[in-house]
């Protein structure tokens, strides 16, 4: 097929499609720290860091705002109402903190509600405290609403991490038929939860021996290829947090950051931080089918370390 340039240079599409094109697609504002980092759907974000630095709290905050409505009875909550899928490897997903997140936003918003002034009429008409207060209590239609869209899946091996991802198509057009909403975020909490266990077994041989052995490596390109799959179809933002394994190492790249700083890194494998003049190296673990399937990554650290 002959390439012509200048089919690059002439236009052949209007104004009108031009902005129903890129106008699909609702801007998402993204929290700290990934305000500041350009992504869009279709890249997968590592967020790395030790234990105490708020991986998963970000995750959380970003499902949040993900899963509250744009408008909910003339109250503006700045949401995309749409749904997350969150795939919790680590075990420790904590409802009761997700819960109390988005009672907050939604308390928040009621009382920012408070000061704003709404025609009704023909007339102006402010809500009063008493009237805010009853409102934020009684609203439990708007919360589990919220709550329907946040899709929550446990794993406990890598064998079930893949399992679910495969059955992930079918589980995905289910809700959405019933929601009426399509899926914006793919989380995955913590992406190495697995990597030690699946690294001390030996590769197992599946059916016969013209099948290749079931390995670290294998299961992370299958990992890779699934969710692939689904960008392929939706167009979906993937966030991943990895816990940070620290070695004795030498480099000429420190970073010092606090906790909400980040630094976003474009196939990195290694970073540095100085404590106390000593230098900590950060050492990859994640297979290169999981390395090269990242396009963002973000790292963090807790305050004192």
């Amino acid at each position: 097929m002959e390439e012509n340039p200048r089919g690059w240079i002439h236009g052949d599409e209007t104004a009108k499609a031009m902005l129903a094109r890129v106008l699909t697609e609702r801007p998402f504002l993204f929290l700290p720290p990934l305000h500041r980092v350009p992504l869009r759907v279709g890249n997968v974000v590592e967020i790395a860091g030790p234990s105490p630095s708020a991986k998963s709290q970000i995750l959380l905050h970003a499902a949040v705002h993900c899963i509250l409505p744009e408008e909910w009875k003339g109250i503006r909550f700045g949401g995309l109402e749409r749904m997350v899928m969150y795939f919790d490897l680590d075990c420790r997903f904590d409802v009761l903190r997700l819960s109390q997140i988005l009672k907050h936003r939604i308390m928040e918003a009621y009382k920012s509600a408070n000061s704003t002034y709404w025609e009704d009429n023909g007339e102006y008409q402010k809500y009063d405290a008493t009237e805010i207060t009853q409102m934020c209590f009684c609203d439990d239609e708007l919360f589990l609403a919220c709550m329907r869209r946040f899709l929550y899946i446990r794993c406990y091996s890598s064998f079930e991490f893949l399992a679910a991802l495969k059955a992930m198509h079918f589980h995905l057009q289910r809700e959405s038929e019933a929601l009426g909403v399509g899926l914006h975020f793919l989380m995955i909490d913590s992406i190495g939860a697995f990597y030690w266990i699946d690294r001390a077994c030996q590769p197992m041989p599946i059916g016969g021996s013209k099948r290749k052995n079931l390995s670290l490596q294998n299961v992370a390109e299958a990992v890779v290829q699934e969710i692939c799959k689904l960008l392929q179809t939706q167009p979906v933002l993937v966030l991943a947090t990895k816990a940070t394994i620290f070695g004795a190492g030498t480099s000429g790249n420190d970073a010092q950051r606090a906790f909400g700083k980040w630094c976003s890194e474009r196939k990195m494998d290694s970073r540095t931080l100085s404590k106390e003049g000593e230098k900590l190296l950060y050492r990859e673990y994640m297979p290169s089918a999981w390395q090269s399937f990242v396009t963002h990554r973000v790292r963090l650290q807790a305050l004192g370390l």
